[in-house]
């Protein structure tokens, strides 16, 4: 078969959007005014490197044109060359989904609009029915507890996503490993990265057996300060969020960043569930402010099967 010319111009080449979505998010850490909404808008209506290709005619080389450290040129040379002198020895070791590509996820394009992420092992969990386990790092014992036996049910039913995080997240991705279940991992660093380092051993199994997503880019997080790493982890719960049918929050405190997972559910008009230990917490006071924005209180498993499997396939919208 003949393959058009306009076909072949609008092929996708997954290498080529990395390096753009690598340089965009470096722009937005190098040029003042481009912000974080402004890259999304347009991931939203491109692919990464349409966007680009539109910010490179709106910024032009010359530096006094717009408040900046580097000239668009500049910040993309340093961009190429970090990222060939990263991964041009040899093949690839993960993958990329690229937005607007048939393999990307329709969550994602609806609710957490990304030029692209980085993976590791089977795309194809994300179209299995997908449940979020969150919480602490800092869990108690009986929190640890109760994700354990509560992935253990639901993990016969439902792909089991967390954060590879301390804590629940960890506790959950074992769970549904040790009971024969389905996970996946979503992170807040690169890819190639470990956090915490000693769920390493984990992270890799998961990229293996199952699925490991980063939305990361390598050259932002290698460039700005350590403190700044923070501000990717909400972008990770976010993600989750979108991939996910519907949340359970096992514990967290008034300041977990579980609770930004929590927020975009209900933006989402997804389900959250909160446990019931949650409520009788006299030090918190989260519980009770989720439910009455629609979160469910769970007393027993059969509390979040029940609900799920009478709302499965309906919209949200």
């Amino acid at each position: 078969m003949m393959l058009s010319e306009d076909f072949i111009q609008k092929t996708i080449s997954p290498k080529k959007e990395m390096y753009a979505y690598e340089t965009l998010w470096a722009m937005e850490h190098s040029i003042e005014d481009i912000k974080e909404k402004t890259l999304k808008e347009m991931f939203e209506k491109y692919t990464p490197l349409e966007t680009l290709e539109t910010l490179s005619d709106q910024y032009k080389q010359e530096k006094e044109f717009f408040d900046t450290k580097l000239s668009f040129l500049e910040i993309k040379e340093k961009v190429d060359k970090f990222l060939k002198d990263s991964f041009d020895k040899g093949p690839l070791s993960f993958s990329i989904a690229v937005n607007k590509a048939i393999q990307y996820p329709e969550n994602l394009k609806k609710h957490c609009p990304v030029g692209l992420f980085y993976y590791k092992g089977d795309l194809g969990l994300l179209e299995t029915r997908c449940l979020s386990i969150v919480g602490a790092r800092k869990a108690s014992d009986e929190g640890l507890s109760k994700a354990r036996e509560l992935v253990k049910e639901l993990s016969q039913k439902f792909t089991i996503v967390s954060g590879l995080a301390k804590g629940i997240d960890t506790v959950a991705h074992q769970s549904a490993i040790e009971n024969k279940g389905l996970t996946i991992g979503v992170i807040g660093t690169p890819i190639n990265k470990y956090y915490p380092k000693e769920n390493k051993e984990l992270q890799d199994r998961i990229a293996s057996d199952f699925l490991l997503i980063s939305q990361v880019p390598f050259y932002k997080y290698s460039k700005e300060h350590f403190k700044s790493h923070a501000y990717h982890f909400p972008r990770r719960n976010m993600t989750m969020a979108s991939i996910s049918e519907a949340t359970v929050v096992v514990e967290a405190s008034d300041t977990s960043g579980s609770l930004t997972q929590a927020r975009e559910c209900i933006k989402q008009k997804k389900k959250l569930f909160i446990m019931d230990h949650c409520f009788n917490n006299p030090k918190i006071i989260w519980p009770k402010i989720y439910e009455k924005k629609g979160a469910i209180r769970v007393r027993k498993v059969s509390d979040i099967l029940d609900i799920l499997d009478k709302n499965y396939g309906k919209s949200v919208d």
